[in-house]
């Protein structure tokens, strides 16, 4: 089963797609929390920043994605 939902059409655009959209909402939160302070950039390895948030996406958007298709793949199979 985990293989037939990784390799769906769509799979991993949806994960990349979610990453991206969890990194900067994330971002900007964080930024909000901190008052958009200039230091908030300046105080901590950029790199290391953007690298963490990126992984952070990934992995959330796998995880929503894999249930959702999961969800999607197993109502096909019910219709059946």
């Amino acid at each position: 089963m985990f293989k037939k939902i990784v390799g769906h059409k769509g799979f991993w655009k949806s994960v990349i797609s979610l990453a991206l959209a969890f990194a900067i909402l994330f971002g900007l939160i964080k930024w909000a929390i901190e008052g958009f302070a200039t230091a908030f950039f300046t105080e901590r390895d950029p790199l290391v920043f953007i690298l963490g948030l990126l992984l952070a996406g990934l992995v959330y958007g796998f995880f929503v994605t894999f249930g959702k298709f999961r969800a999607k793949i197993k109502e096909n199979e019910s219709r059946r």
